[in-house]
């Protein structure tokens, strides 16, 4: 009887080992390893079950053992959750903390590029700012922007074949704040430009019946915002000046507007003489009729939606004021115009 006793302690004590080895062994198991300062870069795959990605992280050495880690998932009804995506994580962070991580998505934040392109802007000078702040190799870019057939974006559809436009994307490179990956090619920078331009047009109302009303295309109506953006300073004018725009476009005058002449010019000026008014360009306005071949810069949303929607008025004439408003003064006949012209030189005196 005493042996029987004796076995039976012996098979409850080497049971109580077992069970309390075991339970150390899960205990230590779901502790953190060592930590460290250097973080462990991890990639989870789309489509990579909870057994791949226990064994991931095993290999990565962020967790002591890739089978206690899918039971813990198992008891805390974790891991259908876990989104794609690339990781880092410090050794020493918890099984809950990588659980946590990988819940949300918390994913490693690519490096970036960052850059803004002003309201306004001719291709030229877009090129000019991303080549001199490292994004761009200029003469790549400058190749791109003068062939559209390299945009995945649709809209260069309606960029018209005519050799006399100086620049095939002009008023197709949205003006906005960009944030790219870095390393993105000159090709990844024109699509993504091109294609805001397009949510931005997506985002007016009723557009396509608004163009059908007025008789445009979208290259027509980015011509005219060009224009409104590059004439007008003071917001609430953009309207009034866009219905000057169609006003003489519509009795046939010529638009004589001084921003055409400056794109068609090598380099702009900061004051136009009357021999700059005859340079042979289809852009002069001066001296062609209607609306330039193009764009003359990447026109904003309010300047698009100004000659979208232009304010009705009698006015064909508009000036400058000279005293620091940047706001002009509209006439509705050249002889008012010249008055105009007196009163703003009047008041600069």
């Amino acid at each position: 009887m005493k042996a029987r006793t004796k076995i039976i302690r012996f098979l409850f004590l080497l049971l109580v080992l077992i069970i309390g080895g075991a339970a150390f062994y899960v205990w230590n198991g779901i502790q953190p390893v060592s930590e460290s300062n250097d973080p462990v870069t991890f990639t989870i795959e789309r489509g990579m079950g909870t057994a791949e990605i226990a064994e991931l992280l095993e290999d990565k050495q962020l967790i002591k053992n890739e089978l206690i880690f899918k039971g813990y998932l198992k008891y805390t009804s974790q891991g259908s959750r876990f989104q794609a995506g690339t990781y880092s994580a410090k050794p020493g962070t918890t099984m809950d903390e990588l659980i946590a991580m990988l819940n949300e998505g918390n994913v490693l934040k690519e490096e970036m590029i960052r850059f803004t392109i002003p309201e306004g802007y001719t291709i030229e000078q877009v090129t000019d700012k991303l080549s001199t702040e490292g994004f761009v190799n200029k003469e790549t870019f400058l190749k791109l922007v003068n062939d559209s057939s390299s945009v995945k974006s649709s809209l260069v559809a309606n960029i018209p074949n005519n050799t006399g436009i100086k620049h095939a994307l002009e008023g197709y490179l949205f003006p906005e704040t960009y944030e790219l990956k870095k390393g993105s090619t000159e090709a990844d920078i024109i699509d993504t430009m091109t294609s805001l331009l397009q949510q931005k047009l997506d985002s007016i109302d009723n557009l396509e019946q608004k163009l059908k009303d007025r008789g445009l295309h979208v290259h027509e109506l980015l011509t005219i915002a060009s224009l409104v953006e590059r004439e007008v300073v003071a917001e609430k004018e953009r309207s009034l000046v866009a219905g000057v725009i169609y006003n003489r476009l519509d009795i046939g005058q010529k638009l004589e507007i001084d921003a055409t002449v400056q794109y068609s010019l090598d380099q702009p000026k900061e004051r136009l003489l009357f021999k700059d008014l005859k340079v042979d360009s289809p852009y002069n306005t001066y001296l062609v009729e209607g609306l330039p071949p193009g764009p003359i810069c990447n026109p904003s949303l309010a300047s698009i939606k100004a000659a979208l929607s232009p304010e009705s008025t009698p006015y064909l004439f508009y000036v400058t004021k000279k005293d620091g408003s940047q706001e002009h003064l509209f006439a509705k006949t050249y002889k008012e115009h010249l008055m105009n012209i007196e009163k703003s030189n009047s008041k600069s005196q």
